[in-house]
């Protein structure tokens, strides 16, 4: 079986963004950008990858390290140039290489894998994604010759007035036999317009020595959908909103108003919860089953909530974890806490986790009840079965002890509570 490596090409400033950031490191859906293309390298299978950075390299070199290595392209000389930079990792390589670009976060892997086995199967030196668009307006586009074969791809400020009719176009996503790619990526030409070295004339180089070239035509047209501007990132927020709602509500997931919900990646939530418009569920959050959601409520990253827990209304968890059957019904805010099965945290509870230096934890036992307006100031524990009177101000460190009642500010033990 052949290997596989890629490249991302993600070495542009995105100056459209009008950011100190690097286009690929802003967010969707909870992630970089370019993480999406990360993750679709990783699902088929890429043995190493390789992502091309320039503009502000230091940032994204971070954002990658552990997945992937970063390989400089000092001046920004097209998208040949850049796989050009890579050679020297390719040095005695067989097998195939994937090129994608870093800014492609739709990118569907079922496709991507779909391309790397039709190359592999036609034995091709390239086969090249394309897509067909009602507008290709700005892409570049697929120029076929007798029988459909292709016969170049011809950049949109390059084309002739006939070839912009055509609505096939170039996702930017290749799949290389790397011996041959490295072979011939030194004979690209400059453009005499942009003064750039496009890696999309390579495929009339293949041509003109024998070298089979192919195409994969998908139906997804989001697979191209390339991040140059806030109004696009938006756009593909929305798209991949859409597809994680749905995924949600196919599992067991009942989603009151898709429209108003908003769920990150990497979420996990069990069958029969049902989400209240208006809520906005942050990466890496585990819900169990049977919860009920909202509306108006935020669960942040590090937030695990067990099976039939209640979360109203103007609420918002962060970095905690509750157990099961707990109710959290309204204006309430839960930082750094671990909160006990069946326990109730009343309307305008807040822990009070922050001292301006440090954050701290607040630990509520099994069954506990906070009254409405208690505030936990962290350090502290309230025991199992404990109470905490309404309007209650429970210092750091003055802990309730299991099945005590506290009450007043600040907050003093004067009795056991009542069964």
């Amino acid at each position: 079986m052949n290997e596989l490596r890629s490249i991302i090409l993600a070495a542009g400033k995105g100056t459209r963004f009008k950011s100190e950031m690097p286009k690929v490191l802003h967010e969707l859906a909870g992630k970089p950008i370019v993480h999406y293309v990360l993750d679709v390298a990783e699902a088929v299978g890429s043995l190493g990858t390789y992502v091309v950075v320039g503009h502000k390299a230091e940032q994204v070199t971070a954002s990658v390290e552990g997945r992937a290595k970063t390989v400089i392209q000092s001046e920004q000389l097209g998208t040949g140039h850049a796989v050009r930079c890579c050679e020297s990792h390719f040095k005695g390589v067989s097998g195939d290489v994937l090129v994608m670009c870093g800014d492609t976060p739709l990118l569907d892997k079922t496709i991507v894998q779909a391309l790397v086995d039709q190359h592999r199967s036609a034995k091709n030196a390239c086969t090249v994604l394309t897509a067909r668009l009602t507008d290709p307006s700005g892409y570049g586009r697929i120029v076929r010759g007798a029988g459909g074969k292709l016969e170049a791809i011809r950049e949109h400020k390059d084309a002739t007035a006939e070839e912009k009719k055509i609505c096939e176009i170039n996702t930017g996503v290749y799949c290389f036999d790397a011996p041959l790619l490295f072979s011939f990526i030194g004979n690209i030409k400059e453009n005499p317009k942009k003064k750039e070295y496009y890696l999309t004339d390579i495929i009339e180089l293949f041509l003109t020595q024998h070298k089979s070239v192919g195409t994969l035509v998908t139906d997804d047209w989001t697979a191209n959908l390339g991040i140059n501007s806030r109004v696009e990132l938006a756009l593909a927020e929305k798209i991949r909103r859409e597809k994680v709602l749905k995924a949600f509500m196919e599992s067991g997931v009942t989603i009151i108003d898709p429209a108003t919900t908003y769920i990150e990646e990497n979420v996990t939530i069990g069958q029969d919860t049902v989400i209240y418009p208006c809520t906005y569920i942050h990466t890496g959050v585990v819900v169990g089953s049977g919860c009920s959601l909202g509306p108006f409520a935020r669960l942040r990253p590090g937030t695990k909530l067990g099976d039939q827990v209640s979360i109203g209304n103007f609420t918002e968890v962060s970095r905690s974890v509750l157990g099961n059957n707990v109710n959290m019904k309204h204006f309430s805010f839960l930082g750094d806490a671990e909160v006990g099965e069946g326990s109730n945290i009343g309307c305008g509870t807040v822990t009070a986790n922050y001292d301006g230096k440090n954050k701290n934890k607040t630990k509520i036992g099994r069954r506990a009840f906070i009254g409405c307006d208690t505030v936990l100031v962290a350090p502290v524990e309230v025991g199992d079965g404990a109470m905490a009177g309404a309007g209650s101000v429970v210092m750091r460190n003055k802990n309730i002890p299991a099945g005590m009642l506290a009450v007043g500010m600040p907050a003093r033990v004067i009795k056991k509570v009542d069964k």
